[in-house]
């Protein structure tokens, strides 16, 4: 679908989105904090696929496979991640993937590992490399607090880091490079997408919106999952699709009702399965299009 296309399915959506959630329209500062109070939200009914589509935790070892810890340079620095890659020769599209800001746990290696079952070569970037990594830290409260103190930019010159390390693989497609983020890390694969013209496509969980004005500069098919019971991030969502429309962007928003921030983490009391499995649904759907199919 063409970029014209796609705004105006964009712009249907728009009106759902607003209709839905009540949004009103705010500011489009980067917020990076993914909030730690909730309570956990009980299945609904619904006419969502098979409970077999929902992503539960990827094997370990299964054959499929090869998944573990990686250490790479960016500009001089090291850093780690976790990557997983099919056995089947290559290359593949990759996918940088994105943490919340509770570093990178158990939860964001299996994320890679379900990408890795689908056809990918996904790497989870520690964006607390330069901090000794998320494991040197000894609580959530110091690991976010430790985000806090990195400067934005440099985060998401890590997150392209991981982009170009992935570029340099021979099992990897070069110009089949997309990002994936949740929470912190969708508010920087938002930054990515408009800063970064290598990216293929880009999927942002309730991230925040990126400055307006960088906004022209996107070059990167974007898809915005949303939670409907998320008041500060959707609050930027109106602003920023207006600029989208009128700069004719490839888009599409998903909003779930009914679901909080993080709602796709399965190790949170904010999980929400019929939530989860759309998004994942939705989101294989859209890197198919742009990385497996382009």
């Amino acid at each position: 679908m063409d970029a014209t296309n796609r705004s105006l399915a964009g712009s249907l959506s728009r009106r759902a989105f607003l209709s839905q959630l009540a949004l009103v329209a705010g500011g489009s500062a980067v917020a990076l904090a993914c909030g730690s109070s909730a309570t956990a939200i009980p299945p609904t009914a619904t006419d969502s696929p098979s409970p077999t589509a929902i992503p539960t935790a990827a094997p370990i070892g299964e054959d499929s496979i090869e998944a573990g810890p990686v250490e790479f340079e960016a500009n001089g620095e090291k850093l780690l991640g976790y990557l997983s890659r099919p056995t089947l020769p290559g290359p593949h599209p990759g996918i940088v993937v994105v943490h919340e800001n509770r570093g990178l746990l158990p939860h964001f290696f299996d994320v890679t590992r379900r990408f890795a079952r689908e056809g990918y070569v996904a790497l989870a970037v520690d964006m607390l490399s330069r901090r000794g990594g998320t494991d040197s830290l000894a609580d959530t409260s110091e690991i976010s607090g430790a985000l806090r103190g990195i400067p934005t930019g440099q985060i998401v010159e890590d997150g392209n880091a991981g982009v170009a390390y992935l570029q340099d693989q021979p099992y990897v497609m070069r110009n089949r490079v997309g990002a994936m983020g949740f929470c912190f890390g969708g508010s920087i694969v938002w930054l990515m997408a408009v800063r970064n013209p290598e990216l293929r496509a880009a999927v942002p969980f309730y991230g925040s919106a990126p400055p307006l004005e960088e906004v022209p500069n996107l070059q990167v098919p974007v898809l915005g999952i949303y939670a409907g019971e998320d008041a500060r991030i959707n609050a930027g969502v109106p602003a920023l699709e207006d600029v989208l429309i009128a700069e004719e962007k490839n888009y599409k928003f998903v909003a779930y009702p009914g679901a909080s921030h993080a709602f796709f983490n399965d190790t949170g009391s904010r999980y929400h399965p019929q939530a989860a499995e759309g998004a994942w649904l939705e989101t294989l759907e859209w890197f198919e299009e742009y990385l497996m199919d382009a």
